[in-house]
């Protein structure tokens, strides 16, 4: 299908139909992904596992779902964003199915760690990446929008999934998950392109078009490692990423370590669900009506996110972490869509593919090591204290990095890369290194 030639972003139009598409890809990519702990406790008892191996399945599909976003980038850049994302959609259904059969930890890890993980950055990362091209005052709305269907996934599959493992068992409720994922395929139908003119100031000049090494960098974006902004940005991502799937993989096993019933335990991640939205909606509210930044409020809401981790211990009443882990989904929901309208600002729209593939190819260091560590640590410890202790660190840690992106303490956003003359390099504000000698950190 040929893209449609716009002048500027819509701001509306066919992108509302594309938000729709992305929420319900987020509802079936990182809402049941969210979920998986459900199954953790199953899969501890019927595998004789420990919680640090049983963890890996959702570490090594986080990862996955990290490291093959270049190449979901890469063949959406090639290809089109629809048939990587339908192909991702059939992929992940697949996955699930396939791991309602399995027979040991080393099969989920692949069904479950592996195939949907692939299919889960083929279907979602393409999407939110037109997403972002489709808007642009509106940006931060359709990104709260869109990325919302992981807190309603919360909400309304937490209870439901602990039902179908109690009518079930694990394998059934599996089986039955896949066909729900595998709507992912009409969601990557909706997916219409679309041409704006910064395409054309970053495409090469003719006489480069046959180089293979100007075209591997254009499909994966790296010039982007030579962009200080975009490598200050992903580093304090890494750091995130270690510390922000922590309470996601652990909250409902540290419940029942705390002896509340399953449902109590489940009813923890749809609080964390009911919360995340309403963390989205603040969010969105905020950056539209306040002076600050978008990276300001990223810096805010992480910081917030880290120390709302560090609380987790303090519970002991079911009345207490119920509250810690509705703070916490209040505060992590606005995470996600700051981090990609973030990037959008520091790279531009034109560059966004590229940049999402490589900040979660470098994030998936922090994806796959913490939820595998902070289970290790309660392993040796006894109690998963210490594991909520060291992923609230990591996020402090990360949101305090982000003081160092150029430009930070101005309250004047950058403009988004121009060309400056025909074959010439962009001009980037957040890159120092091209603004004449002068830094801006």
């Amino acid at each position: 299908m040929s893209p449609q030639v716009y002048s500027e972003p819509p701001d509306g139009g066919w992108g509302w139909a594309i938000t729709l598409a992305c929420f319900m890809q987020s509802v079936l990519v990182f809402g049941v992904t969210r979920l998986l702990g459900i199954f953790f406790v199953e899969f501890m008892a019927y595998f004789d596992e420990p919680s640090s191996a049983t963890s890996w399945i959702s570490s090594i599909a986080l990862a996955t779902m990290m490291v093959t976003s270049p190449l979901a980038g890469a063949l959406a850049t090639q290809y089109g964003e629809r048939p990587v994302a339908i192909a991702g959609g059939l992929l992940s259904g697949l996955g699930y199915f396939l791991a309602s059969f399995a027979t040991n930890l080393a099969q989920l890890y692949i069904f479950i760690g592996m195939f949907t993980g692939i299919g889960g950055t083929f279907a979602l990362w393409p999407s939110l990446a037109l997403l972002s091209r489709y808007f642009e005052r509106r940006r931060p709305l359709a990104t709260s929008l869109a990325l919302s269907g992981a807190g309603v996934a919360s909400l309304a599959l937490s209870p439901l999934f602990q039902f179908l493992v109690d009518l079930y068992g694990w394998r059934g409720a599996l089986l039955l998950v896949s066909g729900m994922v595998f709507h992912l395929l009409p969601c990557g139908a909706l997916l219409r392109p679309l041409a704006l003119p910064e395409d054309d100031a970053l495409a090469a000049p003719p006489e480069q078009a046959v180089s293979w090494r100007h075209r591997l960098s254009s499909l994966f974006g790296l010039s982007l490692l030579r962009h200080r902004g975009f490598m200050t940005y992903t580093c304090c991502g890494v750091l995130n990423a270690a510390g922000f799937f922590v309470p996601l993989v652990h909250l409902v096993p540290h419940a029942r370590e705390l002896d509340f019933d399953e449902y109590q335990a489940a009813f923890l991640a749809s609080a964390v669900g009911v919360a995340d939205i309403g963390g989205r909606v603040a969010c969105t509210w905020l950056v539209t009506c306040g002076p600050l930044r978008l990276c300001h409020h990223l810096t805010l809401w992480s910081f917030l996110t880290g120390v709302s981790v560090l609380a987790v211990p303090l519970g002991r009443s079911y009345g207490a972490v119920l509250a810690i882990s509705a703070c916490y989904g209040f505060l992590a929901g606005a995470v996600l869509p700051l981090r990609v309208s973030t990037l959008v600002e520091i790279v531009g729209p034109a560059r966004i593919m590229g940049a999402i593939g490589l900040i979660n190819l470098m994030e998936s260091v922090g994806a796959l090591s913490g939820p595998p560590l902070s289970g290790w640590i309660r392993d040796v410890s006894g109690s998963y204290k210490a594991s909520f202790l060291a992923g609230g660190c990591f996020l402090v840690a990360g949101s305090l990095g982000l003081l160092l992106l150029p430009g930070y303490f101005s309250l004047q956003t950058p403009r988004p890369p121009k060309q400056n003359q025909e074959g010439s390099k962009p001009e980037d504000p957040w890159n120092p290194s091209q603004q004449n000698g002068v830094c801006l950190a």
